[in-house]
């Protein structure tokens, strides 16, 4: 018997999934230089609450305080072969913008050639009507930097002194915990799935020592790395943990981990950017080659709420 491939272009002959390169890499600069100047009202954000990718940048945008600047619309969380859809809905609505039907439009409205996977976050420009970037990465710097002077926001999520130790930990984080779950996941052999798991573990047991004694990743301060390794968490153990087959252990399972991830959704305006409902209908519906009966878990019971106890760690 023969595993079917979430999506047979980004997996190997061995089992293993290979995610696709991102397509657009335009950016939005202070200056303008780049083509794309920042500018309020100028630039549109497609995202799904389900992604984790996406979940990025929605949480950055509400840190730096952008939602007046950049606007956003969330697709359905329920994706079939035609793709991210915009339909109206609890949590998602159709594209008041530009009336797609499904994002694949955007795509093709940028490439008319285009032929890989649709996937968002996407920040469409409403003055070139094209896609800057569907790089989250990308995303995350522009929203931190390029938009300052229309925010009375501070925050700096990637402060200079750092950006050596805090590329090289984003990319450990990305091959081993964010991507990883999804290697695991989409993996159609054993072999391939007991070797991304392995790695997961092995990864989040390191990160939840690295923990121990520092409230964040690099200390006192979250930077953009925390955020990384959030969406994650956040959805381990009510997806990843059972649906993908990362169970060797829990997040609620790691003293320092769980605190953590209480910590961070307790920061001002980010539980509002977690919305579990589309999370699991979206994962325990769409992948339906992993889930066939479409039945989407009522759990799990976990209280994100409660003390973290971690505001002590000064380090």
């Amino acid at each position: 018997m023969t595993a079917k491939a979430q999506f047979p272009d980004e997996q190997t002959q061995a089992g293993a999934f290979q995610r696709q390169a991102d397509a657009f890499r335009g950016w939005v600069t202070e200056d303008g230089r780049s083509g794309y100047p920042a500018a309020g009202g100028r630039y549109h954000l497609y995202v799904s609450w389900a992604c984790p990718w996406a979940h990025r940048t929605i949480i950055v945008r509400k840190l730096k305080q952008l939602d007046d600047v950049i606007g956003m619309t969330v697709v359905d969380p329920i994706r079939d072969e035609r793709g991210w859809a915009f339909r109206e809905g609890p949590g998602h609505s159709t594209d008041p913008l530009n009336g797609f039907r499904f994002l694949r439009e955007a795509y093709l409205a940028t490439d008319p050639h285009y032929t890989g996977r649709v996937t968002v976050p996407v920040l469409w420009d409403s003055r070139t009507k094209r896609i800057v970037s569907n790089s989250d990465d990308d995303l995350l710097r522009m929203f931190n930097g390029a938009f300052n002077r229309f925010t009375d926001c501070k925050l700096d999520l990637y402060p200079e002194p750092l950006r050596g130790e805090i590329d090289a930990l984003n990319t450990f984080i990305y091959e081993n915990v964010n991507d990883g779950v999804y290697r695991a996941g989409f993996a159609t052999s054993q072999p391939v799935y007991e070797q991304a798991v392995r790695r997961l573990f092995e990864a989040l047991d390191q990160l939840d020592a690295r923990l121990r004694d520092r409230r964040y990743l690099f200390g006192p301060q979250f930077v953009e790395t925390d955020w990384r390794l959030f969406v994650t968490l956040i959805r381990f153990d009510a997806v990843y943990h059972g649906h993908f087959k990362c169970n060797l252990r829990r997040i609620i399972d790691y003293p320092h981990l769980f605190g953590y991830l209480k910590d961070l959704y307790q920061v001002d305006g980010i539980a509002d950017t977690v919305n579990f409902d589309h999370i699991k209908r979206h994962y325990y519906i769409t992948h339906d080659d992993i889930n066939p009966t479409r039945i989407v878990p009522l759990g799990p019971d976990q209280d994100l709420f409660a003390p973290h106890g971690r505001a002590r760690l000064s380090s």
